[in-house]
């Protein structure tokens, strides 16, 4: 499998958008990667929005990004307060340095923005957050997923398919 020897963090918080969580994470488990939930503790249930539980397996400081070949950042009402944490963007703004690939989707260009790295960086999110993304200095598209060098991002669940595929391609040829 052609992502077996890779290890990718999943950044989760109550209220995450069950799809964009779960769709990428078994996507990339399928091909062979290892996914870690990252939560704010280690060993808690964070909430979807539509039910679907996921429990962290580490906590924010419990990891060390460098140990890591990618991010995923997922949406929903999550990247609201994921972005509040400095080890979060800590996390964001290290994958960012290195070029490893980086994956937000929907409401997660909140995280990337309080990240401060989208300067000059071509992007797409849910257009309900298009402002946000322009202000913090990035071009947005209105297109299912954006590629720029490292960074993947897609608008919506029904995205995820072709959003998971390029993070994967992305993941193996890093």
């Amino acid at each position: 499998m052609r992502l077996e020897n890779k290890k990718v963090i999943a950044l989760v918080s109550q209220d995450f958008e069950d799809l964009e969580l779960w769709y990428p994470l078994l996507r990339l488990q399928e091909e062979g990667a290892t996914v870690h939930l990252v939560g704010e503790e280690a060993g808690k249930e964070y909430g979807g929005k539509y039910g679907v539980p996921a429990k962290a397996d580490y906590a924010f400081d419990d990891i060390n990004p460098a140990d890591y070949d990618g991010i995923l950042v997922p949406g929903g009402w999550s990247p609201d307060k994921l972005r509040r944490y400095d080890k979060v963007l800590e996390m964001v703004r290290h994958m960012d340095e290195q070029r490893k690939p980086i994956g937000q989707i929907c409401h997660a260009g909140w995280v990337l923005i309080s990240a401060d790295i989208l300067q000059g960086r071509k992007v797409t999110s849910t257009p309900g957050i298009k402002d946000d993304m322009k202000n913090a200095g990035a071009t947005w598209y209105d297109e299912a997923v954006v590629q720029d060098e490292h960074i993947v991002s897609a608008r919506r669940p029904p995205d995820l398919p072709p959003y998971a595929k390029a993070f994967a391609d992305l993941l193996a040829d890093n």
